[in-house]
């Protein structure tokens, strides 16, 4: 007795909880929100009446170590009404701070500090970092830049870590 009374209440309880509403198929109603980095553009920073003005770079790729090559080899050029801050100083290399983390076979992109070995003789102005480290953010991976004056008569001058932001 006891037994049947417990199999009517779960019967009970099972008519309830149904509802009348029969399943229906998953459906697929938008794409999942992602966000998207944007690819760093074919660009440098040269200077136009004193302001920092993007201008196009003939590179071969968008990489940082394109850009700021073809950024310093734009000092050496004849630049028309446009100038640069960078004469005298030579690119050298770029390091990351961190390398993207791999997880599940996939990479993850990653946020650091870029730093920027120069090397030259003379006063580094605020608007030649300014052209080095806004040149260099434009990939959005890298929150700050580092600019290191590596010199091979002297110790390494650490010139500051900078955003495009405050030096602008």
């Amino acid at each position: 007795m006891m037994k049947m009374r417990a199999l009517l209440l779960a019967a009970a309880l099972m008519v309830v909880a149904s509802c009348g509403i029969s399943p229906t198929d998953v459906l697929d109603r938008e794409h999942a929100p992602t966000t998207r980095i944007p690819p760093p553009s074919k660009t440098i920073y040269l200077i136009r009446d004193g302001k920092l003005t993007l201008e196009p770079a003939d590179v071969a790729n968008d990489t940082v170590e394109s850009l700021l090559g073809a950024l310093f080899a734009a000092s050496t050029q004849p630049l028309g009404d446009r100038d640069t801050e960078l004469r005298g100083f030579t690119y050298l290399r770029v390091k990351d701070s961190l390398n993207p983390v791999r997880r599940d076979e996939v990479t993850l992109p990653r946020t650091s500090t870029l730093t920027v070995y120069i090397r030259g003789e003379g006063r580094l102005s605020r608007l030649g970092m300014a052209q080095i480290v806004c040149t260099a953010q434009q990939d959005a991976a890298f929150e700050q830049v580092r600019i290191i004056r590596d010199n091979e008569d002297r110790p390494p001058k650490d010139e500051g870590r900078h955003t495009c932001p405050d030096l602008e």
